[in-house]
């Protein structure tokens, strides 16, 4: 069964930085894409970064220039590194994957990221 397991997150002031990590027990090549969603109390799980299977990335516009997604075949590992990071960051962050074909959809089991001073 696959699986996308979750690390990193937690606390940090304004203008921190965190990384996330997950790790899928399949190869991260064997998706159409990756990508991290986050999900904030009362809100919509939203979009913000996207990694193609040819390495192409899609950011939301609220972290352009401060979010990068990563991978790491070696490690079959996929990362969000977060810079400069505000209150309005914090929410519940999950890992994604397509597979390819585009026919099941699996996420992690979600990591607390909370932006306070």
């Amino acid at each position: 069964q696959m699986q996308l397991v979750q690390s990193g997150g937690g606390s940090v002031q304004p203008g921190g930085s965190l990384r996330l990590s997950c790790a899928p027990t399949r190869s991260i090549f064997n998706f159409n894409a990756m990508g991290w969603y986050r999900q904030a109390p009362g809100k919509e799980r939203e979009s913000v970064a996207i990694i193609t299977k040819d390495g192409s990335t899609n950011y939301a516009d609220a972290v352009k220039g401060r979010f990068t997604i990563s991978r790491d075949g070696a490690k079959n590992m996929l990362y969000l590194q977060m810079n400069s990071l505000n209150p309005e960051d914090t929410a519940v962050y999950f890992c994604n994957a397509v597979s390819l074909g585009k026919v099941f959809q699996y996420w992690g089991q979600g990591t607390q990221v909370t932006i306070s001073s």
